[in-house]
C-alpha cells in the first residue's frame, strides 16, 4: 500500500465532513440573509443530499468498474466547483444549486473513500482504519463550527465555503501520486451495461417523496400536490424493485444490488445506518435552538457547538478504538443511547445556555460513534467481494436518506408546531424517540459478523 494513500482519503473525507460541519452554524445566518423560514433552510441539507444520493450509487458503480482512482478524484473536483458556485451565488436559487452540485461530488468521497480501505487493507486492519475515518469527522466537526463563526464575524458567510477549494486542490494533486491505478473488479470488456433506469428510479423516488414530505411545490404553485408525490414515490419505488429485480435476472450490474438488501444482517445495517444519517442530520437545527430559545447572536451559534463537536471527535476516536474489542453490534448500541439521551436533553426547556451546550456533548458522542467504522465494517464483512464498493454505497445512501428525512421532518414538525423555539422542541423531543427505537433494532444484530454461504460468491 502507497504510504501516502490513506492521507489522500482521510483530507477528502475531512474537506466532505467540513463542509457539513459548516453549514449548521451558518444556517442563521443564511435564514436572515435571504428571508429563510425553516423548512427553507432544510432545502440546503436536502439539496445536496437528494443528488448525492444517485451519485453515491452510480460513483460506488463506476468504482467497481473503472477502478477507484478516477471516481475519487472527479469527486472531489465537483465538490470544489460547487462550492465555488455557492461563494459566488447571488440568490437562494444559485445557492442550492452549488449545494447540489457539492452533493454530486460528496457522494463518490467517502464511499470510495471506503471501498479503497477495503481493497487494500486485511480484514485485521479495516477497522482501524475506518474507525479513523470517524475520527477525521470528528475532526473536521470540531474545527468546522469555530471557524465558522469566525469567518462570519470578521468576514461574510461566503467565505465559509472557500475553505474547500485548497483542500481539494491538495487531495487532487496528492491523488494524482497515490491512489492506485488498477482497481476495477472487472475487465474492461467484461463489464455490464450501466442500470441507468435504476438511477433514475432512485432519484424520482426520493424527490418525490422529499417534495410530498415538505410540501415545496404546493407553496410554489398554490396547489395540494403532495398526495400525489407521495404516492408517486410508492410508485417509484415499486418500479425500482421490479427494475433491479430484472437487471439481476440479466446478468447486469443492478444500481442498488437486492442480493445485499436479501441478506438479514445487511438490511439491518442498512436500517441502523439511515438511523445514523438521521441523527447526525438533526444536528443542523441545534444552532436555531440557540437562538431562538437561548438568545445567542446569530454570529456566535457555532461557538455554541463546540462542546458538541469536541465530544464528536471523542466518539469517533473512542468507537474506533474499542471496535476490535468490543464488537460492532456493542459500539453501534452505545451510539444510539448517546443520541437519545443528548437529544432529549437538547428538547428540554428549562435549561439555561450553559445547560443546554451540556445537554450537547451525549449529541456529539453518539454523532462520533455511530458515524465511525462499525456500520461500514459490518457491510464490508458481510458483503461479497465483487459487491464490495456497492454495499459501501448503500451506506451512504442510507446514511443520505436518514439525513435527508431529519432535515425534512424536523422542519415540517417545528413549523406545524408554530415555528420558534418551541416548534423545534418539540421536533427534538420526536428525535430522542427515533433514536431509541434505533438502540432498540441494535439488539437484533448479531456479535460475529459473517457471509451466508449463498453470497459469498455473490450468487
Amino acid at each position: 500500500m502507497p504510504p501516502r494513500l490513506l492521507p489522500v482519503l482521510f483530507i477528502g473525507v475531512f474537506m466532505a465532513a467540513l463542509d457539513t460541519a459548516v453549514l449548521a452554524p451558518a444556517i442563521p445566518v443564511l435564514r436572515a440573509s435571504f428571508g429563510l423560514d425553516i423548512r427553507e433552510a432544510g432545502l440546503l441539507m436536502v439539496a445536496f443530499i437528494l443528488f448525492s444520493l444517485p451519485s453515491t450509487a452510480l460513483m460506488a458503480n463506476l468504482g467497481d468498474r473503472h477502478g477507484r482512482r478516477p471516481v475519487f478524484l472527479t469527486s472531489v473536483g465537483l465538490f470544489a466547483a460547487g462550492s465555488l458556485l455557492i461563494t459566488l451565488a447571488p440568490n437562494f436559487a444559485t445557492l442550492l444549486a452549488g449545494r447540489a452540485l457539492q452533493g454530486v461530488g460528496g457522494g463518490g468521497i467517502i464511499p470510495t473513500a471506503s471501498a479503497v480501505i477495503g481493497d487494500a487493507l486485511p480484514p485485521a486492519q479495516r477497522g482501524r482504519a475506518l474507525g479513523l475515518i470517524g475520527a477525521t469527522y470528528g475532526m473536521a466537526f470540531v474545527l468546522g463550527p469555530p471557524l465558522a463563526g469566525l469567518l462570519m464575524t470578521v468576514a461574510s458567510w461566503h467565505w465559509i465555503f472557500l475553505l474547500n477549494l485548497p483542500i481539494a486542490a491538495l487531495v487532487m494533486a496528492l491523488g494524482l501520486r497515490a491512489l492506485p491505478r488498477q482497481a476495477a473488479s472487472a475487465s474492461p470488456g467484461a463489464l455490464p451495461r450501466l442500470d441507468w433506469a435504476g438511477l433514475v428510479l432512485v432519484f424520482f423516488t426520493l424527490t418525490s417523496l422529499v417534495l410530498g414530505i415538505t410540501r415545496g411545490l404546493d407553496g410554489l404553485l398554490g396547489r395540494t400536490l403532495w398526495p400525489a408525490l407521495l404516492a408517486a414515490a410508492a410508485l417509484g419505488l415499486a418500479l425500482l424493485l421490479v427494475v433491479e429485480t430484472r437487471a439481476a435476472a440479466r446478468g447486469q450490474r443492478p444500481m442498488i444490488p437486492l442480493a445485499l438488501l436479501q441478506q438479514r444482517q445487511l438490511a439491518l445495517t442498512y436500517l441502523l445506518t439511515a438511523g445514523a444519517g438521521f441523527g447526525m442530520g438533526s444536528v443542523i437545527f441545534l444552532t436555531s435552538i440557540a437562538t431562538l430559545q437561548h438568545g445567542v447572536a446569530h454570529n456566535n451559534g457555532g461557538f455554541v457547538l463546540l462542546p458538541m463537536v469536541l465530544s464528536s471527535m471523542l466518539g469517533s476516536v473512542g468507537a474506533g478504538r474499542l471496535l476490535n474489542r468490543l464488537g460492532a453490534r456493542r459500539v453501534v448500541l452505545v451510539g444510539f443511547v448517546l443520541l437519545a439521551s443528548g437529544y432529549g436533553a437538547c428538547a428540554w426547556p428549562g435549561w439555561g445556555l450553559w445547560g443546554y451546550m451540556a445537554a450537547t456533548m451525549p449529541v456529539g458522542l453518539g454523532v462520533g460513534v455511530v458515524v465511525g467504522g462499525a456500520l461500514r465494517t459490518i457491510a464490508i464483512d458481510e458483503a461479497p467481494l465483487p459487491l464490495r464498493g456497492a454495499a459501501q454505497g448503500l451506506v451512504n445512501i442510507f446514511t443520505s436518506v436518514g439525513t435527508l428525512l431529519s432535515a425534512t421532518v424536523i422542519g415540517t414538525v417545528a413549523d406545524f408546531a408554530g415555528g420558534g423555539g418551541r416548534g423545534l422542541l418539540l421536533a427534538y423531543a420526536g428525535v430522542a424517540a427515533a433514536m431509541g427505537a434505533m438502540a432498540l433494532t441494535t439488539l437484533a444484530l448479531r456479535s460475529a459478523p459473517g457471509l451466508p454461504a449463498g453470497l459469498k460468491t455473490g450468487a
